[in-house]
This record gives structure tokens, C-alpha cells and sequence, in this order.
């Protein structure tokens, strides 16, 4: 064995590592980097030649978790890794996204990179490190590769900037980011903020720039060592005709121009438009033509249709539905359209349409997050859904995609910094995003009608978030370039940037941003947002036609949720042996009570229907925590007699000794005179023992003393006293708490 390794240090002295020519020899490139004791394993393979017709980059990227990385067993049944989780989908995204527009454009053979977290330091985030294995594992390949890249994470925390900060210091960060670049260019952005500045925003995208050039630095020495890679393989992926590409060109291209130009609103009738100038350029061609040119045809009609339309936007300023650059498509909104959801809202933006429902749970539906790294419950859940029909298509429902996965969560993580705090919300909260209609920005439609929702539940937002799509359009030659606001899926597709900013008037909440384009300048970056902020607070507005604020109150048919602290060692007593205690509240009150330990308390959620059954735990709950106090008054039921006094249960489970001498004023002969088991009679608490916690109680002192009344000696009671401890326990089956002090148990 003779690994090479490569080390840099991180902005704050912490040392990363990149080592190849150890593990995964076989695989065309793979590494090992390390930060503490956080390993990854990244491997890259691809197939000599691409597929037959295939016209595209075939690139599948898989980040894995194994459980033995942090000395933890798989959850479930089988006990090992199954399908990967909603969050290994997400970090595989993040490379992807950065990795897909850097194969150079004429290649076309399957690649696969997968990256596999080894060793897990719990307090290290694996996913600022996924992207810097993916990409040195293809640059000390031989795979044709436009890179290196690195992703960081860029958080800002009190006040400064911090590149893949611990997991520890992000609980205090106001900007939480993932970027993604090469040495030049930033190509991703992903990440939530706590209502920052635009300019705040910038500025965190330049700190991270700088740290990952020192990684894609360290990429390039570390494969100037590996023989293999300093060249590359050779390939032939595509046949081309020059000539017949500027056939096509000199057919299709005006007519497509033509109609970009025109701008048509109706994403339906343009693509008839553009289908049928393809479908006349074609039947012009002899049946060999066809054949012979059939593998280049639909490649180059898009490149055509590409220049066109964007040439189009560049020179009438104008964009191909007819819109101004940063021209925002007509909204409508409605709220509580579904009568029996805690909450609902529809949000339209010309043909993306999303239908949002809010429900309201308890801690009982918090979500289990089980991870190799990240563990614990979440209250806050969102889900995207993305049924073909809203873009008129058929296709086989098979679960959901990893885009649906992707947009749920921008828009999760643009609602999250609004809600309530865990102080102010006791509600588990899951939003669900029908996308009905799709012409772009659905996912922003989703942020807005999830807005909408929380506000049509009665959940106390702090502000309204609303989400815009701006895209791009550039020429290199010329200089132009312009800014769109709220993108249609033909500009995202054609586009040089795809920008999601969300927030509130206050500030940005989250984005993410892909760019396909080389030499985005900082300048043009900042018109962007700027541009972006604009459509947002216009976005608002038309929101706020249709709700402003919460409702003051849930809707009648959401349960309530009422919370109460009790000390932490009083649980035990609520809860009862085997549960009997709070089951049988939960069985008489018709409620849902939930109790857990939170640092020196006990945390109880009363979930009730009514006021009623909320105030009837309420007060089993004050009787079970209440500590006797002498002098004090109660009304307790006879649960227990005995020659010498009755036991008297004052508090639920606390019984106190009423001693035959302590029942009436008069001398009773037995018990049984004045007293049966369950009666109901008031008692007063006169003496708590100091030694074994037991509890006095006297009857008589709440009854009128009789005139002449002459105190009676208990050397005049016939027979010998009994011994109460052993008659007492003899005779009650769960006596360790009997007529005890709770505290001395």
C-alpha cells in the first residue's frame, strides 16, 4: 500500500484530509477525506462507452450512511440499511446539483459516484465534506471532468462568519448555508436564515468562495501525483453534421424567434407552436434523411430553440409569455377552502396552482429523526407533492422523488424560521403541498400557500413568508444578460440560472440557487436579489388581500392543547404503577394527556375536546402533586378501617391514619360507629412524622366541641393498642406510600 495524501487546513486551524490509492482500487477514482473523526469514502466509476441514442449525461449520485460509523444499530426489523432516508436524498442532491453541469457537454456515458460516511464524529456534519469527496474521487480519475469543486458550509454565528462549524454551534446561527463552486464560479446555494439582509447574503457567499478555492486548490495538487488521471480518457459519445445542424438553423430558428417574440402566455399553445415547426422542418426531409439524421435532430432543434428564445428575451427585453423582466404573473388566494382541515389555502400564480392543508397534532406525532449522525424529533413536518396531471401528463405513480424530497424542504426550511417557538407552539405542525397546476415555481408556490395555511389554523407566525424564482439570462459575446422574476419552467429549462429566494418583509428566510453559467459576478448577483426582493414584497401584498394575520383562535374542531410543569418527581405518580394512573384520567376524561421529562420538570400535554374534561385532569393533577401541609383542610374517602382508625385518602394515593380517638368528640367503642369504607368526610391534617413521613389526621377538631367535655385517657380503652405499621400493611397490598409524605418516598 501507498496511499497519497493531501492535507489543508479549514479557516479556523482544523485540519482536513484527502487520501487515495488505499481503499476502492478498482473504482476509476476514489478517496478518503477525513476532518477529526469524520471519514467519507467517495467513489467514481463510469462506463466506457455511453448508450445507444442517449443524448444526455446519464450521472446518478448516492450518499450513504452506514450505522457502524457512529457505533449505532439500523432502526427496524432487519437491522441493517435499507432505502436512504429523506436526508442522504437531500446531501446527494446538493452534489449533484454542483457536479452535472461540469461534464463537458458531448459526454454521455453513465457515471455513477457514491459517497459512503465510514466514521461519524457526532458533533461533525457529514454533508459540508460530501461534495469535496465527490470531486477529488473524479479528479484522480480518469473521467472527463470540467472541475474541482468543493461545497462548504457557511454559518454565521454571533456575529461571525464560520466555514462547517460543529453541529453544537449551529443552534446560535442566524445564516446557515451550503455553497458549492469551483475556483471561479459559485454554482450552488442552498440554505435557511433567520430573516437577514441581502447584502448579508452576499457577503456569506464570498467568505465561503474563498475557503473552498483553498480545497479545489488542494484537489489539483493531490491529482498532479496520480499518474492516471493526468489524462484523460478519450471518447466519441456524439455524431455530428455540421452542415445539417445549419440546415435546421436557417429553417426553424426565425419562426421560433418569431414566436418568442410575440410572447404567448399559454404554455400549452407554445409548445404546439414549437412542436409544429420541428414537425415541418422533419417532413421536408427525404425518409434516409430521417434515418441518418434522427439521433442529432431533437439535440440540435433544442440548442436552436434555446438561441432563439433567448436571443429573443435579450433583444426585446421582453420575456416569452409576454411579460416585462421582472413582471410577476397574476396571484389569486383563498383560505379555508377545506372545511374539515385544521387549516387550508390555495395559491395561484398564473399555472402553478398549489392546494395547502395545515393539521395540528400533539407530541405523540413528532417525527423520529434516527440518523447515523443526526437523532431526536422534530414537530415541524413539510411534504411536496407532485401528481403528473399538474403538468398534463401520464406517468406511473411509484412513491416519492428525490425533487419532491428537494422542493418540501427549501420550502420547510422557509417556513421554520416564522413558527412559533417550542415555548409559544405546543402543536406538532405538518403541512402538505398539492401541486394541482405547474408552470414554474411550484415550489414557491408551496412556501406562499403554506403561509397562507398556518395563518388560516389560528398558528401564531411571526410574519408572512412569501418565495419568488428568479432566473437568468446571459451573453457572453455581448455583454447582455437579464434578470427575470418569477421564472417559467421554459426559462428554467432554458436558462442560465434557477434563484429561489424566500422571506419575509423583513428579510431572506431561505434560498437556493444553481447556476449553469461560467463568470456570475457579484454585481449581477446582487441585482438578482434586489430584483428579488421586490417581486417578493409584491407577492405579499397580493397575499395579504385574502388573510393578513392569524386567526385569533384554532377552529372549533381542533383539539385543544393545554400545558402544565410539575416537578420531575411527581411523574412516577401521574403515571401510576403499569400506567394505571394516567390511563385511567385518559379513560374518565375522554382526553390525551402526554408527560415527559424535561430537565428537573415534568412536561404535561392535556389534549381535551372540551373545557371540561381539560379542567377534570387539571385537577387530578393538582391533587396528585399537592404536598400535605399541616393545618390544611381536606376532603378524603375512607379507604381503609381498622380497630384503631380509619385511612383516610386526602390526596390520590396519599392516605393518612384518622385515629379512633381523632373521629368524634365522644368515646367510640368502634370505628365502624361513625365510619364505612367510602365515605366522604373532611379532615384536618394536624402532624406529618418527621422520621417515617406518616400523616396524622383529626375529624374532630372541624366539629364543635360538647359543653363539659372531659378529655378521655387511652389507659381507659379496654384491650392492648394495636401496632398500626403492621396492621397497616398486612391488610393494604401497596402500602409504601401509605400516609407518607410523597417527598420522603
Amino acid at each position: 500500500m501507498n496511499p497519497i495524501t493531501k492535507t489543508f487546513q479549514l479557516p479556523d486551524g482544523r485540519e482536513v484530509s484527502i487520501e487515495t490509492g488505499r481503499l476502492a482500487k478498482q473504482a476509476d477514482g476514489s478517496v478518503v477525506v477525513r476532518l477529526g473523526d469524520t471519514m467519507l469514502l467517495a467513489t467514481v466509476v463510469a462506463r466506457q462507452e455511453a448508450g445507444e441514442n442517449i443524448d444526455f449525461m446519464p450521472l446518478s449520485v448516492e450518499y450513504r450512511e452506514k450505522y457502524a460509523a457512529s457505533g449505532r444499530f439500523p432502526g427496524g426489523f432487519f437491522k441493517r440499511e435499507t432505502r436512504p432516508s429523506d436526508y442522504e436524498v437531500l446531501i446527494s442532491r446538493l452534489v449533484d446539483r454542483v457536479l452535472r453541469p461540469l461534464f463537458p457537454d458531448n459526454f454521455h456515458a453513465e457515471v455513477q459516484v457514491i459517497i459512503t460516511l465510514i466514521s461519524a464524529d457526532k458533533n461533525i456534519m457529514p454533508d459540508a465534506l460530501a461534495g469535496l469527496a465527490a470531486s477529488a474521487a473524479l479528479a484522480v480519475s480518469d473521467i472527463p471532468f470540467l472541475g474541482p469543486i468543493s461545497e462548504v458550509r457557511v454559518a454565521r454565528i454571533n456575529g461571525q462568519f464560520t466555514i462547517n462549524p460543529n453541529i453544537s454551534e449551529l443552534a446560535n446561527a442566524d445564516i446557515d448555508m451550503m455553497v458549492g463552486a469551483s475556483i471561479d464560479n459559485i454554482m450552488m446555494v442552498e440554505g435557511e436564515m433567520k430573516e437577514v439582509s441581502e447584502a448579508d447574503m452576499v457577503e456569506a457567499l464570498r467568505f465561503a468562495h474563498e475557503a473552498i478555492k483553498v480545497q479545489c486548490q488542494a484537489q489539483i495538487e493531490l491529482a498532479s501525483q496520480i499518474e492516471s488521471s493526468k489524462v484523460k480518457r478519450v471518447y466519441c459519445h456524439e455524431v455530428n453534421d455540421a452542415e445539417y445542424k445549419e440546415k435546421m438553423h436557417a429553417a426553424c430558428y426565425d419562426k421560433i424567434y418569431a414566436m418568442a417574440a410575440k410572447g404567448i402566455s399559454d404554455k400549452h399553445e407554445r409548445k404546439i407552436i414549437l412542436e409544429s415547426v420541428k414537425a415541418e422542418f422533419v417532413s421536408a426531409l427525404t425518409e434516409e434523411e430521417k434515418a441518418k439524421y434522427a439521433p442529432m435532430t431533437g439535440r440540435y432543434y433544442h440548442s436552436i430553440e434555446k438561441e432563439a428564445i433567448r436571443n429573443a428575451t435579450l433583444d426585446t427585453r421582453l420575456r416569452v409569455d409576454g411579460r416585462k423582466l421582472d413582471q410577476i404573473r397574476n396571484i389569486w388566494t383563498s383560505v379555508d377552502y377545506l372545511p374539515a382541515a385544521h387549516g387550508s389555502a390555495i395559491f395561484t400564480r398564473g399555472e402553478t396552482q398549489s392546494l395547502t392543508s395545515v393539521t395540528l397534532g400533539t407530541k405523540l406525532d413528532e417525527q423520529v429523526i434516527d440518523g447515523a449522525v443526526l437523532e431526536g424529533k422534530t414537530n415541524f413536518m413539510l411534504h411536496y407533492n407532485f401528481p403528473p396531471f399538474a403538468t398534463k401528463e401520464v406517468k406511473p405513480i411509484r412513491g416519492i422523488g428525490r425533487r419532491e424530497i428537494g422542493h418540501g424542504n427549501l420550502a420547510l426550511r422557509a417556513l421554520k424560521p416564522i413558527l412559533p417557538t417550542d415555548s409559544d407552539s405546543l402543536y406538532t405542525i405538518r403541512i402538505v403541498s398539492d401541486i394541482l397546476e405547474s408552470n414554474g415555481s411550484s415550489s414557491m408556490a408551496t412556501v406562499c400557500a403554506g403561509t397562507l395555511a398556518l395563518m388560516d389554523a389560528g398558528v401564531k407566525i411571526r410574519r408572512p413568508v412569501s418565495g419568488i424564482a428568479m432566473g437568468l439570462i446571459t451573453d457572453s459575446k455581448s455583454k447582455k444578460y437579464a434578470v427575470l422574476s418569477d421564472i417559467l419552467g421554459d426559462e428554467d429549462h432554458l436558462g442560465d440560472m434557477d434563484f429561489k429566494v424566500c422571506g419575509t418583509s423583513d428579510g431572506i428566510t431561505a434560498c437556493q440557487m444553481d447556476i449553469k453559467v461560467d463568470g456570475l459576478s457579484y454585481d449581477i448577483l446582487t441585482e438578482a436579489l434586489e430584483q428579488a426582493k421586490r417581486g417578493r414584497l409584491h407577492i405579499l401584498g397580493e397575499m395579504a388581500k385574502t388573510i393578513t394575520e392569524p386567526r385569533a383562535d384554532y377552529k372549533p374542531f381542533v383539539p385543544r392543547i393545554t400545558q402544565v410543569k410539575i416537578p420531575r418527581e411527581f411523574i412516577g405518580a401521574i403515571i401510576g404503577p403499569g400506567g394505571k394512573i394516567i390511563q385511567e384520567m385518559q379513560r374518565e376524561t375522554g382526553t390525551t394527556i402526554v408527560i415527559e421529562e424535561v430537565g428537573e420538570f415534568g412536561v404535561i400535554d392535556i389534549v381535551a375536546d372540551n373545557v371540561a374534561a381539560r379542567d377534570a385532569v387539571l385537577d387530578k393533577i393538582k391533587r396528585i402533586v399537592s404536598v400535605p401541609e399541616v393545618g390544611e383542610i381536606y376532603k378524603g374517602k375512607v379507604k381503609n378501617i381498622q380497630p384503631f382508625g380509619a385511612f383516610i385518602e386526602i390526596l390520590p394515593n396519599q392516605d393518612g391514619l384518622l385515629h379512633i380517638s381523632e373521629i368524634e368528640w365522644k368515646r367510640l367503642e368502634k370505628v365502624e360507629d361513625a365510619l364505612k369504607v367510602g365515605d366522604e368526610v373532611e379532615v384536618k391534617l394536624i402532624d406529618v412524622d418527621s422520621k417515617t413521613g406518616k400523616l396524622k389526621l383529626s375529624r374532630k377538631v372541624l366539629l364543635p366541641k360538647p359543653e363539659g367535655y372531659v378529655e378521655h385517657k387511652e389507659s381507659s380503652r379496654s384491650g392492648p393498642r394495636p401496632d398500626h405499621r403492621s396492621d397497616h400493611r398486612s391488610d393494604r397490598p401497596d402500602s409504601r406510600s401509605e400516609h407518607r409524605h410523597p417527598r420522603n418516598d
